[in-house]
């Protein structure tokens, strides 16, 4: 029995969701997208040739149904979800996608019971390179839960945490894209200020950024173990890693993950994200899809 998959939202996030599961043999029947916009909804349907509808007619029939949109769209979502007759043979799963907001939120919106999945993704998923954390709610079966990672496999690599840890996820990895992003931008600055031109710097950047990360990734070494390697005592590399240390480089990245951990953890405690009563405008730089 193919597995119906439906897709609220189509901003980059959803659209990245939808190529990867396509790109991974998914068929387009059973794939349906339900979009708002009148004029990106036929950008995906002539992009991708699925079916892009409504919310409740995307929802009926569908074994999972993945949100991939803004924080303030949740409710009437949920309301749009509650009222969606689910598949006479299977269970509905909802997965979130959106940042910030408690499992509870969903729990309590949707029909009583409901099997809720909650994803911290990043932006790496526009290139199939996600690094995605998922909890699960009160009434998710393993079978769901294996089910729902296999999906997200398709766009990068998948982590089950507690949501307790959510918050520590969205400092490290939800925004951690940012983090590297300024380090490449920090870079190309001062290479300009060397003498390079500004593609060369660019150039010179953007290859060692991601040659970094795939040689930390496949090496299978530790990035103490990488960092080691390229530092030769008294070279031009030790010289440069003093400079950063002099000027609280780790201490600079332990209180960002720190204040961007307590932005988030404050987010998924207000009043309004809390009950599904009051609009959110719990955001965060990565709940944008």
């Amino acid at each position: 029995m193919s597995e119906r998959i439906a897709i609220v939202g189509g901003g980059k996030i959803g659209e990245a969701l939808l190529a990867g599961l396509i790109q991974s043999g998914k068929q387009t029947k059973d794939l349906v997208v339900a979009e708002k916009m009148d004029k990106r909804a036929k950008e995906i349907a002539d992009e991708y040739g699925v079916l892009v509808t409504d919310v409740t007619s995307a929802a009926e029939g569908a074994q999972y149904v993945f949100l991939a949109i803004k924080p303030d769209d949740v409710d009437a979502v949920l309301r749009e979800l509650s009222s969606a007759d689910d598949d006479a043979e299977s269970e509905r799963v909802t997965v979130t996608l959106v940042a910030g907001l408690p499992l509870s939120r969903y729990e309590n919106g949707l029909q009583a019971g409901s099997p809720v999945v909650r994803v911290m993704p990043n932006t790496p998923m526009l290139v199939n390179e996600a690094m995605s954390a998922v909890s699960v709610g009160r009434y998710v079966g393993d079978d769901q839960l294996a089910a729902v990672v296999r999906l997200l496999e398709t766009v990068g690599k998948v982590a089950v945490v507690p949501e307790k840890q959510m918050d520590a996820v969205t400092a490290v990895s939800g925004s951690g894209p940012a983090y590297v992003f300024l380090m490449a931008e920090a870079m190309i600055d001062a290479g300009v200020a060397l003498g390079l031109s500004r593609p060369q710097a660019a150039e010179l950047t953007v290859q060692t950024v991601r040659g970094a990360g795939l040689l930390l990734s496949e090496s299978g070494l530790s990035p103490v173990d990488l960092r080691a390697a390229v530092t030769s005592p008294g070279g031009t590399t030790a010289a440069a890693i003093r400079q950063f240390e002099a000027n609280g480089f780790r201490h600079g990245v332990y209180e960002a993950t720190r204040a961007c951990a307590a932005v988030s953890k404050k987010a998924g405690h207000r009043p309004d994200v809390e009950g599904l009563g009051g609009a959110n405008s719990g955001r965060s730089d990565v709940d944008a899809p």
